[in-house]
């Protein structure tokens, strides 16, 4: 079977995921097949550990299905997979990355410094998740969008309580304001990672207002892909 599509791994949400959200097939420059793993809903998946096992096979049974549609290379929506990054790239035989914390070594030794990390949830990213990432606590700068309104009543909470809309200019005001304050307070701050698969459609934004690089899966994602063609 020819694999040319990307495989996005995707949370069980009712918000609109706009263009440049990891979970929207007009996000990238090829094709998209999308699994939506039932049952998986932020509350359940945004949090410092595993998933639980019963849900933790979900994942991997859909990373399998993704395979035997011609995935290429397999993200996930949720940033928070990444502790169980190990687990389900064990279960295919493609590229899969699940968070763009996965990408804090190349990010460290590219951008000399301290590294930002926008978070969906800072409370949420704890040891576990820093751990499974390679990332050591003292070196990064985190700061959290569970205290901006217009994301965490759309996002953070449970599929039936997440609303129909999105406030885009909203949201993407709160996460330079929180880049700006990252920067601010830590002036060897060299880059940013974006680790929610809902913030890089502000990536431009950040980029402009900080001046720094901004890292994130969708980037990663045609990394991935560009890496598995020929020609």
């Amino acid at each position: 079977m020819e694999r040319s599509k990307l495989g996005v791994l995707s949370l069980d949400t009712a918000f609109p995921r706009i263009t440049g959200d990891v979970g929207n097939a007009y996000s990238y420059s090829f094709d998209v097949v999308i699994d939506v793993v039932k049952g998986a809903d932020s509350p359940m998946i945004v949090r410092d550990g595993v998933p639980a096992p019963a849900m933790l096979e979900l994942f991997v049974q859909a990373a399998a299905r993704l395979e035997r549609k011609g995935a290429a290379a397999i993200v996930s929506t949720c940033g928070f997979l990444v502790t169980a990054q190990a687990q389900i790239a064990a279960s295919v035989s493609v590229p899969v990355m699940l968070s763009a914390l996965s990408l804090y070594p190349v990010v460290r030794a590219s951008c000399p410094g301290r590294i930002g990390i926008l978070t969906a949830s800072s409370a949420a990213l704890g040891p576990n998740a820093l751990a499974a990432a390679g990332i050591i606590r003292a070196d990064v700068a985190i700061a959290g969008m569970q205290d901006v309104p217009a994301f965490a009543q759309v996002i953070l909470v449970t599929r039936a309580e997440q609303p129909a809309t999105l406030d885009r200019d909203a949201v993407e005001n709160a996460a330079v304001a929180k880049a700006l304050k990252l920067q601010a307070d830590h002036r060897d701050l060299s880059a940013v990672i974006l680790e929610c698969g809902n913030l890089p459609p502000y990536a431009a934004a950040i980029r402009n207002a900080t001046g720094l690089p901004v890292f994130h899966l969708v980037d990663a994602a045609h990394l991935m892909m560009a890496a598995q063609r020929s020609g």
